[in-house]
């Protein structure tokens, strides 16, 4: 189990990339943790995150 966003799911093994697009976000406007470390946007395709992790998911609202 990997908890995304307080939410436990069956998401081990599973690549940052493949969480971002199963929650529909737009991987340009968010950044991800994973047990407490910025994941770059870099890794995102071959990153894989385990069993026990927990992910962070956070969105960037513009304002004015």
């Amino acid at each position: 189990m990997v908890t995304v966003n307080g939410e436990q799911k069956e998401l081990a093994g599973s690549l940052v990339s493949e969480i971002i697009a199963h929650y529909g976000y737009n991987r340009e406007t968010i950044a991800v943790e994973v047990n407490g470390d910025i994941v770059p946007k870099s890794l995102y395709d071959t990153f894989a995150v385990s069993d026990g992790d927990n992910v962070i998911i956070v969105g960037f609202v513009g304002g004015g």
